[in-house]
């Protein structure tokens, strides 16, 4: 069984005091005084501070939630990214009525946006997790402390591309912590990074029986500093596109690999997102998996929520089989692909067939759509039908197993973090470098990845054709905003529209200012440091 730091759940846990004012107001989220703790459970807390990306609290996926205030199954990690960073764009349009759903899909979110504030609120919890590791155990063990400082950049990373101008510390504190710009966070993400890399472990693919997996190691510095130095000169005004190849390359060249091999009809990128991905072979391009295990780590927010969201009971992604749909009991049908997405791969018309004919159909092996019964264009956005749904996400078993741990709660982990990143963030940087055009080199990066899918490959790849790789690659992954934003497509005079942009059907443009959201109005009136974001 997967190493799972599975402590988390009958470990004592040291809480952390939030360093921010976040920890007030409307969510109602009550420190606790560490100096009430007389023993510090230094493992626990470690496990804490991974636990914080995975789950929605201590006590399951019915238990009480770190973040409170609003409905817990809302508020873990992975579903409030995918929310933030996919429904606005040209990848996924949601039909659930849920306060927040329709103002994400048209972009007209405001300052007390409850799922904007359920991000905002967990990424701080996160932080102060680990600052109350760093604060009582930093001397345990120089790995785990390095491992710990990396989960806050990681933290702070998503508010920086998110938030743009947060509030920072990096003590547990109650005084009200000052506001850093874009620049100064990027600065600060930038030397801490540089700080911790020799400490981490060095960069080694892993599987679920490996006791270190599920944990960070030099790989996942790597990539995270070749994020950061991609979208440079978003968040600072200048850009950075040689350190991002740099860094990249450095991922390229490490000891991961490519999920390229097949398992029982199963192709290598479609078993990264299986219910035994850590098992099946697939995990060797895991920099940094999101771990779970059904009978012991259950959330509606993690894994469960990208497959039940985007299922329906009708289903079936087995040839043969009409009673297996995702390998769970749920199928929620909420998330489905606006039609950008799937035209991608059908720039010519798609075909209405299920799930492992399209893959056919496309020549890619990443063309996971379920057309039967569907159409194309959405009519309705209130219709799950009305749209092509994503079958991408199984907790279905390359073995044939098609119940793992738990009849609800998969076991499948989420690559947060995966190889396939680094070749088109140096394929990206390389066509900056060279006038909007790859050179030999990042054409030879994007032609690895098309290999892979089993698609056609090109003799070069200008900017336009990079972004719409990364649409076929990582959608439904959490990353498309960042993506839209960097190449200028998404709020602002853009020359790129979608179906339901900005809220009419044909689309239409909407103002610059929603690259980043807004700070929760919560926080702007209990911390008297920080300014609203403008247009808010």
């Amino acid at each position: 069984m997967k190493r799972i730091f599975n402590n988390i759940f009958n470990a004592v846990l040291v809480l952390a005091a939030m360093a921010v004012s976040s920890c007030t107001g409307d969510l109602d989220v009550t420190p606790i005084d560490p100096n009430l703790n007389s023993e510090v459970n230094v493992n626990a807390l470690f496990n804490k501070c991974y636990g914080s990306l995975a789950l929605q609290g201590n006590g399951g996926a019915n238990g009480d939630a770190d973040v409170s205030g609003i409905d817990g199954g809302t508020t873990p990690f992975l579903r409030q990214m995918f929310n933030v960073n996919e429904l606005p764009t040209d990848e996924a349009i949601c039909c659930w009525g849920d306060p927040g759903i329709p103002e994400y899909n048209y972009a007209t979110w405001n300052s007390s946006h409850p799922m904007v504030q359920g991000f905002y609120y967990r990424l701080y919890m996160g932080i102060s997790f680990c600052n109350q590791y760093l604060t009582v155990a930093a001397d345990h063990d120089a790995t785990m402390t390095a491992e710990i400082r990396f989960l806050r950049c990681l933290n702070y990373y998503y508010l920086l591309d998110t938030f743009g101008n947060v509030s920072f510390s990096l003590e547990v504190t109650s005084d009200l912590p000052p506001q850093y710009t874009s620049a100064q966070l990027y600065a600060w993400l930038e030397q801490e990074l540089l700080e911790i890399e020799p400490s981490l472990s060095a960069p080694t693919a892993k599987t679920s029986s490996s006791a270190d997996y599920g944990r960070v190691d030099k790989a996942a510095c790597w990539l995270l500093l070749a994020r950061l130095y991609l979208n440079a000169q978003v968040y600072t005004g200048t850009a950075q596109w040689a350190n991002a190849k740099t860094y990249a390359e450095k991922v390229i060249n490490s000891a991961y690999s490519l999920s390229t091999k097949s398992v029982n009809g199963w192709t290598g990128y479609q078993l990264m997102f299986m219910g035994d991905n850590g098992e099946n072979g697939s995990s060797c391009e895991a920099i940094f998996p999101i771990l779970y295990q059904g009978d012991t780590t259950t959330s509606w927010g993690g894994t469960l929520f990208y497959m039940a969201s985007t299922f329906a009971s009708d289903m079936h992604p087995i040839r043969g089989d009409e009673t297996t749909t995702n390998g769970t009991d749920a199928a929620w049908g909420g998330n489905r692909a606006r039609p950008e997405l799937v035209e991608k791969f059908f720039p010519n018309g798609a075909p209405n067939v299920a799930s492992y004919d399209m893959i056919e159909e496309a020549g890619d092996d990443r063309a996971i759509f379920w057309g039967l019964d569907r159409t194309l264009n959405i009519e309705k956005t209130s219709e799950f039908k009305c749209g092509f749904s994503v079958a991408k996400f199984l907790n279905i078993y390359s073995t044939g197993a098609t119940v793992g741990t738990n009849n609800t709660h998969p076991d499948a982990d989420f690559f947060l973090m995966r190889k396939a990143e680094a070749y088109l963030i140096a394929a990206e940087a390389d066509a900056r470098i060279n006038g909007g055009s790859t050179s030999s080199t990042g054409t030879g990066y994007i032609n690895q990845l098309r290999t892979r899918a089993h698609a056609e490959t090109k003799s070069g790849y200008t900017l336009d054709n990079i972004l719409d790789e990364w649409a076929r690659e990582f959608y439904f992954e959490g990353r498309r905003r960042s993506d839209l934003v960097r190449f200028g497509k998404f709020g602002g005079n853009s020359d790129y529209i979608w179906q339901y942009k900005g809220g009419t059907y044909e689309g239409r443009n909407f103002d610059s200012y929603r690259n980043i959201y807004p700070i929760p109005a919560n926080d702007i009136t209990n911390n008297s440091n920080l300014t609203q974001n403008p247009g808010y």
